[in-house]
């Protein structure tokens, strides 16, 4: 099965195809400092801490990163003005034109959606397989994107509004102003953001993609934590 990001704008749903598994969690205390990543890539680095109010997402993220199965896959689904995506496992040493997007590592993390971590500019959320055969929103175990989107206007957030999307006045007051994908809240889960290296998304975002908006130029990553 291909799992992909159909991107379309204001009245059309987005649908991140990824991964079906199960996550490990482990406990960790209450408001301590986040985590904090960085991930490589060609372009420059992006530090991400990690939301202690995403736990399961979290501690995956970290046990992914320390067992090195980031480091070497790609960026392998950018699409400007909304997000690139990345942590195939499929995508090391993935041979030119190859079809990207289908790995996984055999079991999902359960949907941790919390108030106030919404897809503002920056944001570090987790893809996953469409509602059709995904109903409770299950994560992917290691596939992400990180948030581009785009700046709305109070109108465009209405119009939001009026087709259903659940948009508080202080998300309004981001999303006119820092930006992001509104449209995706409570439909995957954020568990964390970029906080130095935004302009890094805006410059893989800009890169030439194939029609399977896979970059022609690969773009791989490693992932440290600090």
């Amino acid at each position: 099965m291909k799992y992909l990001l159909r991107a379309a704008v204001l009245t059309v749903a987005f649908i991140l195809n990824l991964t079906s598994m199960q996550a490990q969690t482990s406990a960790y205390p209450a408001g301590e400092t986040e985590q904090i990543a960085v991930i490589h890539t060609p372009y420059g680095d992006m530090t991400v801490k990690l939301y202690n109010q995403t736990p399961q997402h979290r501690d995956n993220f970290i046990k992914l990163a320390k067992a090195q199965i980031f480091d070497g896959t790609l960026f392998h689904r950018v699409i400007k003005n909304f997000m690139i995506q990345g942590g195939d496992p499929q995508s090391k040493n993935a041979q030119p034109g190859q079809m990207l997007g289908s790995g996984d590592l055999g079991y999902t993390v359960p949907a941790e959606f919390v108030p106030g971590l919404i897809h503002k500019k920056g944001a570090l959320s987790a893809a996953r397989l469409g509602d059709n055969v995904n109903p409770a929103k299950e994560s992917s175990a290691s596939q992400f994107y990180l948030v581009q989107g785009r700046v709305y206007t109070p109108q465009e957030i209405n119009m939001l509004r009026q087709r259903g999307v659940k948009i508080s006045p202080e998300n309004e007051q981001i999303y006119t102003t820092v930006g992001g994908t509104p449209f995706l809240d409570g439909e995957y889960t954020v568990f964390g953001e970029v906080i130095d290296g935004l302009d890094i998304i805006d410059r893989i975002a800009q890169q030439a993609t194939d029609p399977n908006d896979r970059p022609l130029e690969d773009i791989p990553m490693t992932v440290t934590l600090k």
